[in-house]
């Protein structure tokens, strides 16, 4: 089935807002929003967003990705993950009115994109299901007991750490001082951050990749992993939860859900599907990678049929 990518401009307040739909051949009733995450722009990293949508029209579900106020085309200020409602909900407005035929919409999102649309989808009767890929779930504490864990303990496994190590090519000092600065974050007050510039782009340490965070940002009044659970525990629709192996940011969630009981229930519930990629990094960069991830995004979307679709 052929698709067709067509320009979209809406409003947001009082900023123009830019989106790309792209459509099938055939009238669509399932549509997939695609959830920017980081400061990043509606192509995504490595084009992924743009190729998933059309994988998406081509399979005869319409798609559409845009960009918040302050991002890419859009205009208005620059806003963090944790206020980006009114952008979603002008969005999807924009999607309906642009595809009659929709009946419901799939929230897609990527990191701190989960995120935002685990916040946004509870309040809307128009989201029939989430899309969650690696979200972020980070406080300073859990990112440094999950850097402990997943990266020195397996570095200590590594052939290539003890060949650097005894061939003079490891700086000793300069990683104790990083393990003493870990260890003594594992015992601090948890802190909510948001993903710094380059969140999107993984930086291979070892075979793990770690996405760099800024220290300045808190979502205020609410500690992020208490908010998300909230927003897991309201939706009532499916949910398809697709982690990386490969990926710290992917290990930290996974870690915070093992040690909650809540959480435990939360993703075993039967509308809740989970994939794991076991060596993918954070954004999927490679091609057999992103092309599993959107073949589990178009099997899953079609599976969702308007009987199913949440009574919020």
């Amino acid at each position: 089935m052929s698709s067709t990518d067509t320009a979209l401009q809406f409003q947001c307040g009082q900023a123009a807002m830019i989106g790309i739909l792209s459509l099938p051949a055939a009238a669509a009733t399932r549509g997939v929003l695609i959830v920017v995450g980081g400061p990043q722009y509606r192509a995504g990293s490595h084009r992924q967003f743009t190729l998933l949508a059309r994988e998406l029209a081509a399979a005869g579900t319409a798609a559409m990705r845009f960009d918040y106020r302050g991002m890419g085309d859009s205009e208005g200020d620059v806003r963090s993950f944790d206020d980006v409602e009114d952008d979603l909900s002008a969005a999807v407005d924009a999607f309906f009115n642009a595809v009659p035929t929709l009946q419901s919409v799939v929230l897609w999102g990527l990191c701190d994109g989960a995120c935002a649309a685990l916040f946004y989808a509870p309040g809307d009767v128009r989201i029939s299901g989430l899309v969650l890929l690696n979200p972020w779930m980070h406080t300073d504490a859990g990112a440094a007991r999950t850097r402990l864990r997943h990266y020195y303990l397996e570095r200590l496994m590594d052939r290539a750490f003890w060949h650097k190590l005894f061939s003079g090519q490891f700086d000793l000092i300069a990683a104790v001082r990083s393990l003493g600065q870990t260890l003594s974050q594992t015992w601090t007050k948890a802190h909510v951050t948001t993903p710094g510039p380059l969140a999107q782009v993984p930086i291979p340490v070892s075979s793990i990749s770690v996405p760099t965070v800024s220290a300045d940002a808190a979502i205020s009044g609410e500690l992020l992993p208490e908010r998300m659970r909230q927003g897991f525990r309201d939706f009532q629709g499916k949910i398809l939860l697709i982690t990386s192996g490969r990926d710290l940011t992917a290990k930290q969630f996974l870690d915070a859900v093992a040690n909650s009981r809540e959480w435990r229930k939360l993703i075993r519930l039967p509308h809740v599907t989970r994939h794991n990629l076991a060596e993918a990094d954070h954004t999927f960069s490679r091609r057999q990678w992103r092309d599993q991830v959107a073949a589990w995004t178009v099997q899953w979307a079609a599976s969702i049929k308007p009987e199913n679709l949440p009574k919020n």
